[in-house]
């Protein structure tokens, strides 16, 4: 089964938001089930990064790569990048996967890699 991240669109507006907002961003909308939950996109374009080598225990990695992406449509989000040379404007997928593991619960989260360029 795939795992999604959910954007929650306005019904009064139709304005996109994510993480989940208790006011529409676009309206001012403050009806709580007047939003309609919708898969975000998974590929879009990356805008800016950085690495974080200073990590807490809990990481077991060395060091992290962050991103944040401009989806299909426009919206930006913040993931986690598994990106060995990443570069501005270059093209990526996403997908959700565990980003952190505790002793009694993963974590899950955005994770996006660079499209393969097709020769």
């Amino acid at each position: 089964m795939e795992r999604r991240i959910y954007a929650y669109r306005c019904r009064s507006c139709g304005t996109a938001h994510y993480p989940f907002r208790m006011r529409c961003k676009g309206c001012g909308n403050l009806e709580f089930f007047e939003f309609d939950a919708e898969p975000l996109p998974t590929s879009g374009t990356l805008l800016t990064f950085t690495h974080v080598h200073n990590l807490p225990a809990e990481y077991e990695v060395e060091r992290l790569g962050l991103g944040v992406v401009e989806l299909e449509g426009g919206m930006r989000v913040t993931g986690q990048i598994d990106i060995d040379r990443p570069e501005l404007g270059m093209p990526v997928n996403g997908s959700v996967e565990v980003v952190r593991h505790e002793p009694y619960e993963d974590y899950w989260g955005l994770v996006f890699r660079a499209v393969r360029r097709r020769t």
